[in-house]
Parts: C-alpha cells; sequence; structure tokens
C-alpha cells in the first residue's frame, strides 16, 4: 500500500493535536488508501477523521474529530506516494530526451502525470489516462488542468508525439469540459509540421471549447546541441509567419470573446523585436510557467528592482541572451549597474532562456570580468529541490569560485 512519508507537522493543525512527528507514514484516511496528497486533502474534509499511521514499523489508528477550518497540517517528502506516472510518448522535441549525462537525477524523468498537472502546472498530454483516472478527475473535481495538445487533427498530434496509440485529445478535452474541469493548453510549434494550416485549425478547434478551455499557449519549440533527431528551431521568416497568424486570431478572439485566449510565449517578441504586450493582454491568467507574460510581469515589478539596487554600490546582474535586452533598458539609468548576459554553451548557442544556464557557464563568462561587489544571478537557474542548479552547484558555491557575494534569489527573482 502506498504511503505517504511526513516531513513536517504543521503547529496548531490536527496533526500536531494527535500528535503526529516526521518519519511517520500516513496510510489511510476513513479507510481511503492515499495515493498523493490529492487524496490526502480530499479525504481529510470530512469531521471524523480515522488516521491510519505506520511508526518505526508497527501500524495504528488515531481519531479525531476536526474543528471547522482546521488543517490537516502535514508536509509530505513527495506530492505522489505511489510514484510518478512516466510519459509513454516519444516527442521528438521532448527536452529530456535532449539532456546530456551528468546532471541532477530528477532532470532526467520522463513524467506525464495529470497530478502534477493539477498541483503544479505542468503541461500533460493525457495519453496515459485511464477510466478511473477519469472516474478520479471528476469526483475530485481535478480543476484546472495543463494539456500539451500541438494539433487536434488525431494523425498529426499521433505523428509529433510518435505514439499511434494516442487518443483523439479533442474528444478528451470535450469530456474535461462534461466534468466541468477548466483546461489550459500548448502547442509546442515546429517548423514546416504543425504550423500554417494546422495552427490554424488547432487554435480553431480548441476556442470552439471555450471557456471549459481557457486558453492555449503558443511556443516555439527548443533544441539543444545534443538533438539527435530532424526537429529545428524556427528562422525568423517563419516565426514572422506564425506570429502574425496569431495575433490576427487574437483580434478576433478579442472582438468576438472579450478576451485573447491565443497567447505568444515571450521568445517571440523579443526575437522578432516586437513589444511585448502589457500584463492586462493575459486576461488575469499566469502563464508564466510557459514562459507566456514574464517581461510583462518584471516590467511591474522593475520600479521596485531598481529601488533595491540604488541601495548597492556596485552590481553585476546575470541572465541568459533573450532576456538581456529587456533586462539593460530597464537599469539603463543606473550607473552602478552592469548586465552580463551569459551564453549557453552546454546546451548551445539556440538556448537562450536563463532557466537553462548552467553554473559552469556562468563562472566561465564571468570569471576574468570587473564584477561588481554583488553578482545576481536569475533564481530559475536554482531549480533543484536543495535550490541547487542544473550542473549541482548552489549560489554560494558560485560566489566562492568568483570571489564575490551572490545573490540567487530577492533581487534575482527579477532576471528572467
Amino acid at each position: 500500500m502506498p504511503a505517504g512519508l511526513i516531513t513536517a507537522v504543521v503547529p496548531g493543525s490536527l496533526a500536531e493535536r494527535v500528535s503526529l512527528q516526521p518519519g511517520d507514514e500516513l496510510l489511510s484516511i476513513n479507510d481511503h488508501p492515499l495515493r498523493d496528497v490529492i487524496d490526502a486533502r480530499f479525504y481529510s474534509a470530512e469531521e471524523h477523521l480515522a488516521l491510519r499511521i505506520r511508526r518505526g514499523g508497527r501500524e495504528f489508528t488515531v481519531e479525531a474529530e476536526r474543528r471547522y477550518g482546521e488543517p490537516l497540517g502535514l508536509e509530505f517528502a513527495h506530492p505522489t506516494f505511489d510514484g510518478i506516472r512516466r510519459c509513454n510518448n516519444r516527442c521528438e522535441f521532448c527536452f529530456v530526451a535532449q539532456m546530456p549525462p551528468g546532471l541532477r537525477r530528477s532532470l532526467y524523468v520522463r513524467d506525464d502525470d495529470y497530478r502534477y498537472s493539477f498541483l503544479f502546472g505542468n503541461y500533460v498530454t493525457l495519453t496515459n489516462v485511464g477510466e478511473d483516472d477519469w472516474k478520479r478527475i471528476g469526483e475530485q473535481h481535478l480543476s484546472p488542468l495543463y494539456v500539451s495538445v500541438h494539433a487536434t487533427e488525431c494523425d498529426l498530434r499521433r505523428r509529433i508525439l510518435r505514439n499511434p496509440a494516442a487518443p483523439d485529445v479533442m474528444a478528451q478535452l470535450r469530456r474535461l469540459a462534461d466534468l466541468e474541469v477548466e483546461v489550459h493548453t500548448q502547442i509546442v510549434v515546429i517548423p514546416g509540421l504543425n504550423d500554417g494550416p494546422h495552427l490554424e485549425r488547432s487554435i480553431g478547434d480548441l476556442v470552439s471549447l471555450y471557456p471549459a478551455v481557457r486558453s492555449v499557449s503558443v511556443v516555439p519549440v527548443g533544441v539543444t546541441r545534443y538533438h539527435r533527431g530532424g526537429c529545428r528551431v524556427h528562422t525568423l521568416d517563419e516565426m514572422r509567419a506564425v506570429f502574425e497568424r496569431v495575433v490576427s486570431w487574437q483580434a478576433r478572439l478579442r472582438e468576438r470573446l472579450g478576451v485573447n485566449f491565443a497567447y505568444l510565449s515571450d521568445e517571440w517578441y523579443l526575437r522578432l523585436g516586437e513589444d511585448v504586450p502589457p500584463v492586462e493582454d493575459y486576461d488575469g491568467l499566469d502563464l508564466t510557467e510557459d514562459g507566456v507574460g514574464l517581461v510583462s510581469r518584471f516590467e511591474i515589478a522593475n520600479s521596485k528592482l531598481q529601488s533595491a539596487i540604488c541601495n548597492l554600490e556596485s552590481l553585476t546582474l546575470v541572465t541568459g541572451m533573450l532576456f538581456a535586452p529587456v533586462l539593460r533598458q530597464a537599469v539603463a539609468k543606473l550607473a552602478n549597474v552592469e548586465v552580463v548576459p551569459v551564453v549557453n554553451r552546454f546546451f548551445g548557442e539556440t538556448v537562450t532562456v536563463a532557466g537553462l544556464l548552467t553554473a559552469r557557464d556562468v563562472i566561465a563568462q564571468l570569471r576574468g570580468l570587473d564584477l561588481g561587489d554583488v553578482v545576481v544571478l536569475p533564481p530559475v537557474m536554482f531549480g533543484g529541490p536543495e535550490g541547487q542548479s542544473l550542473d549541482e552547484m548552489w549560489p554560494q558555491e558560485v560566489g566562492e569560485t568568483l570571489g564575490r557575494v551572490v545573490v540567487g534569489d530577492d533581487l534575482g527573482d527579477n532576471l528572467g
């Protein structure tokens, strides 16, 4: 039976009241086996709770009456107690498949778990969802979900996913709509494959399910230097064609629905030299995990950033090549600041976002420069479970190597 390993007990919670402790394992609630934190939240909503616990190999049950509004108050080692569901597709552009050896282990997990979609906004394909999953999604109302569509034409999508058994995604989206589950979708555009009329059809099909389908994020394919397939990045002319197609849809849908519905990731604007839309054009949606609207949010936070910078003697701001022009413009009037863009030698120069920079690339390109007293790195570099970089280094290690104070948070939160 799966069990949730408890890592912390929240003070003042029901769990503290019944003397649960870190290291205990939660097996069931009111005789319901637990697969994940979603189950734990769902079944702990009852007034009377019977918690089955394993402690040091011994199992026992504790019972308690839950006070109104009282949380269960447990933190777990992992969000899913029965492991993570793996991907059964073989997408040519899959970033995990483009990873070289030597990075942190979690980066090599090809997950496709709808529970992570609900909990964290991860995009999933729904190709491994069975009837029991559908029943659960409806019963527990797991909304919103985030779905990688790529193409609404069944044969084309199967080709993109390299999965001849992939179900009809439009039928799945209609089923989610019937369950009153809200869905955000994404299309990774691959030149010559799902662009042009295929992209036109996909957006049209998806908007036909609005408002159950709330959005489609349109993202350019990314390719590292380790890629061995036939997939390639867009030329500027190809990017322009996609950009104009989506902007045309936005104008029509804004008039018809009052929202844009289709949202281009920031990379389209930055690479084409176009102005990024104001935050209002994203209609209150937070799609930043897909690279949509990050620049607009940065511009809102810019005054706070400048205020913090003014209090420092000299500062070096590090970011990826894509965001560097935006950051330079933001701090152009500050004499004590230098922006240093870092070229991604590890994954290849076509990878330009800060979140995929390695600490070793940063060190190699900053070493020997006249750095400020403080070096600010984008925190998205340090997304490991313990705050480490892709190549298993921490901000303080980078600082020790460079002989500077290195900050990987706070100010760095603004350095997309």
